[in-house]
């Protein structure tokens, strides 16, 4: 049995497959399966997929695309190791991702889930390394409280994580009900549950093709995790509670950006309305109560900044 079960759900990414999977191929950490849900794709994918030669590669597919969240749990279902790794079909490992997740799961013993920090990788092969406040922490270690740390920029992102495969079976799997921000809702039950153990290296090349994924995909159609559901689990966790209301003003913003009042009155309401107990700070509370013409010319000066490799947010 392997090590590893390498989770890739595959949907119309053609130009990017081949390229996914050498990443994982040339790690320096070979123990592993290769799990690739097909998750109903119309491209050339399967194609380009069934020319790499390797038995470590197994193929799963769905008849019609169920979405990532379907995807991902026909993997993890399908795996058969004790470690789950994921990786999305345009992103990219570094060849020492995997030996890294094998050092903190042998120097962690208590931890059940395992990550790393991650580039983000912009068009014109712009490439930024986010960068955390993580309090007395070193290079490697336990991340004392999940929460806090990301108030932010989340500190791993889906295709960093490495998930003991016993963790599923009691938190439950990726909610198939929710199709933008799924993985959230995931980090906020295993976080809740487990603790993490983490590496400041960055060792993934997360593909972003535009200023943000989350500020510029459209929610239009789709549903959000349900940060209310969680309120209790909250009231117990001042940190958690600032977690919540975190995200809830990065959805907010964006149905503002995208004119749909409606949601973007209901999502906003439920931040708590004092700084302190929100979590959010000044530039964040600006924001979400400037008009839209506001937020859109701040959007354009940052994307002009960007494309010179300089990002600013209000994260800080």
């Amino acid at each position: 049995m392997a090590f590893f079960s390498v989770i890739i759900p595959l949907y119309n990414k053609e130009n990017f497959i081949e390229k996914t999977m050498q990443s994982i191929l040339n790690q320096t950490f070979q123990d592993f399966e290769i799990i690739v849900v097909n998750d109903g794709s119309t491209d050339k994918s399967l194609n380009i997929l069934s020319k790499i030669n390797s038995d470590k590669i197994k193929i799963i597919q769905h008849s019609k695309n169920r979405g990532l969240s379907a995807a991902r749990n026909t993997g993890i279902q399908n795996a058969n190791t004790n470690y789950i790794a994921f990786l999305d079909a345009d992103d990219l490992w570094k060849s020492s991702y995997l030996e890294k997740i094998f050092s903190l799961i042998k120097n962690f013993p208590e931890a059940r889930l395992f990550a790393t920090n991650y580039e983000e990788v912009y068009t014109n092969n712009i490439s930024i390394t986010p960068s955390f406040n993580l309090k007395n922490f070193k290079n490697d270690g336990i991340i004392p409280n999940f929460f806090e740390s990301n108030l932010s920029q989340p500190i791993y992102c889906c295709c960093s994580l490495c998930v003991e495969k016993s963790v599923f079976h009691t938190i439950g799997f990726y909610d198939e009900n929710i199709t933008f921000g799924e993985d959230i809702d995931f980090n906020i039950r295993a976080n809740s549950s487990y603790k993490l153990a983490y590496s400041r290296a960055s060792l993934v090349e997360y593909i972003i093709f535009s200023e943000n994924q989350i500020t510029t995909s459209s929610l239009k159609n789709k549903i959000i995790p349900n940060f209310d559901s969680y309120e209790n689990l909250a009231k117990n966790n001042s940190d958690l509670k600032k977690y919540l209301d975190f995200n809830r003003y990065v959805f907010a913003k964006m149905y503002k950006m995208e004119k749909d009042l409606k949601n973007f009155t209901e999502v906003k309401k439920s931040i708590h309305p004092n700084l302190k107990t929100s979590g959010l700070n000044y530039k964040q509370l600006f924001l979400l109560n400037s008009p839209l013409f506001l937020l859109q010319i701040i959007r354009k000066i940052k994307l002009l900044f960007l494309k010179k490799g300089i990002r600013f947010t209000s994260y800080s």
